[in-house]
C-alpha cells in the first residue's frame, strides 16, 4: 500500500494554522479574530465546493479573477513499482497539463471561481490492470499563502485494450471566496490544483525529472 503524502506535507504554504488564516483575514480588512464574522467565513469555506453544477452569475467583475495553477511538486503523478526509477518499472501515470478557469464577484459579494482541468493520464509496463483511480485536490490560498479551503476528488481511468494514454477533462465549478469588503480583489488568492502524491513522487517532481503521461508507447521521455 502506497503511503500518502498530506498535503501539509507537499508544501510550506500548507503548514499554516487556523490562527494565521484569521490573521490573513484581518490583514484584508477582516478585522480581528473570534468574531462572529470570522465563523461564517469559516462555514462559507467549509461550503466552498457544493454545487459543483452551478454556473456563474452573468456579471462584471469588481476586479480580476484569482489565479488558478497547478502546484509543482504535485502537479504529476508517476508510480514505479520498486527503488528504481526508469521506464521499465513505470506502473500508471498523470499530468495536469493545463486549466482553463474563470471567476464572477460584484460589490462586496465573495468570489465564485469555475475551473476546467485538463488531464492526461497514462499506462506503464508495470501498470497492474487496466483501470486506475486518481486522486488530486483543490485548495484555495490569500496572499499570505494561508489555507482557507481545500476539497479532493477522484477521477476513475479506463485504459482501453490497445491504449495506454487517456485525456480527460474535469470541472470544478462554484468555488467560493468570501471577501471581507469590497476591496479585496480576486489577486488576493489563489487556487491550487494538485494530484495527492507520497514523498517519493513528490521527490521526484520537484527535481524536474519526468515521464510522458504515454509511458507505454515505448518513449521513456525522461527530461
Amino acid at each position: 500500500m502506497r503511503r500518502r503524502l498530506p498535503l501539509l506535507a507537499i508544501l510550506a504554504l500548507f503548514a499554516v494554522s487556523s490562527l494565521a488564516a484569521q490573521a490573513a483575514y484581518a490583514q484584508m480588512g477582516g478585522g480581528g479574530g473570534g468574531s462572529s464574522d470570522d465563523e461564517e467565513k469559516k462555514k462559507k469555506l467549509e461550503e466552498a465546493f457544493g454545487g459543483l453544477n452551478a454556473p456563474l452569475p452573468k456579471v462584471r467583475n469588481a476586479g480580476p479573477c484569482p489565479f488558478v495553477k497547478s502546484l509543482y511538486d504535485a502537479a504529476r503523478y508517476v508510480e514505479f513499482k520498486g527503488k528504481t526509477e526508469s521506464f521499465e518499472t513505470v506502473g500508471f501515470t498523470g499530468e495536469i497539463q493545463n486549466i482553463d478557469s474563470d471567476c464572477a464577484y460584484a460589490a462586496d459579494q465573495p468570489i465564485q471561481v469555475k475551473a476546467k482541468i485538463h488531464f492526461a493520464f497514462g499506462r506503464g509496463p508495470q501498470a497492474d490492470g487496466r483501470r486506475h483511480v486518481y486522486q488530486y485536490w483543490v485548495a484555495v490560498t490569500d496572499r499570505n499563502h494561508a489555507v482557507l479551503a481545500k476539497q479532493e476528488f477522484t477521477v476513475p481511468v479506463e485504459f482501453p485494450a490497445g491504449a495506454d494514454r487517456v485525456d480527460k477533462t474535469e470541472s470544478v465549478a462554484n468555488i467560493v471566496i468570501p471577501r471581507a469588503n469590497a476591496r479585496v480583489s480576486g489577486s488576493n488568492f489563489e487556487v491550487l490544483v494538485g494530484f495527492d502524491v507520497t514523498p517519493d513522487m513528490a521527490a521526484f517532481n520537484r527535481a524536474g525529472k519526468r515521464f510522458r503521461p504515454e509511458a507505454g508507447a515505448g518513449d521513456p521521455g525522461k527530461s
